[in-house]
């Protein structure tokens, strides 16, 4: 392999199709196991170069998209315009996470789970005890950046409020009620977005 192959990061995908055959959906669902059962089954699992398949439709990038609750107040931040996503530069976000690569593959245990982690404390610095639930699914086919991505939403409890960021990209971070959030919804990213009427509109 030659060192421009070693350096393509390869990041885990599934076959758009799989997902229709599951249930297409467009925005939020909370029907979680159906989906979890199929496409983390490793026969329809792959790992493939990144820059390909971020332009390529017939695959979905699954990525782990984590929220910090304290309290019934949602953890916020900022992308600064040193996060390695353009297409959301300058907007607000509750989710924390990204692409799992085929590097988390070697490591012990589940590989989704191992790169979920490992985002997590790239971005991010929780001091405090938490659970973390499995709570729904984000599809988006009505942006460029949805069109190539499938979210798979996890909430974690923290016993106290403190995330602290760890990359430069995370600014203006705090924690607020879903109803403070949801009179902002427009400064949000569409992830975020879809997440706070899914999970928090109706409550």
């Amino acid at each position: 392999m030659s060192d421009t192959e070693q350096q393509v990061e390869h990041v885990m995908v599934v076959p758009t199709l799989l997902f229709h055959e599951v249930g297409y959906f467009q925005g939020f669902n909370d029907q979680v196991e159906p989906y979890l059962k199929t496409l983390f089954d490793p026969n329809y699992i792959s790992f493939r170069p990144r820059d390909t398949v971020e332009e390529d439709p017939s695959f979905k990038q699954l990525i782990p998209y984590c929220i910090f609750r304290h309290e019934g107040k949602i953890f916020y931040y900022t992308r600064g315009s040193k996060g390695g996503e353009q297409r959301l530069h300058s907007k607000r976000s509750i989710g924390i996470g990204g692409h799992i690569s085929s590097e988390d593959e070697a490591k012990a245990g589940s590989t989704y789970r191992e790169g979920m982690q490992r985002e997590i404390d790239e971005e991010v610095t929780m001091e405090t005890n938490y659970t973390e639930h499995c709570v729904g699914l984000i599809n988006d086919d009505e942006t460029e950046v949805g069109k190539v991505h499938l979210g798979i939403v996890h909430v974690f409890d923290l016993e106290l409020p403190k995330v602290l960021p760890r990359e430069e990209s995370i600014i203006e971070t705090g924690f607020d009620s879903p109803e403070k959030l949801l009179q902002e919804l427009e400064q949000f990213e569409t992830w975020s977005q879809i997440c706070l009427k899914g999970l928090f509109e109706l409550s």
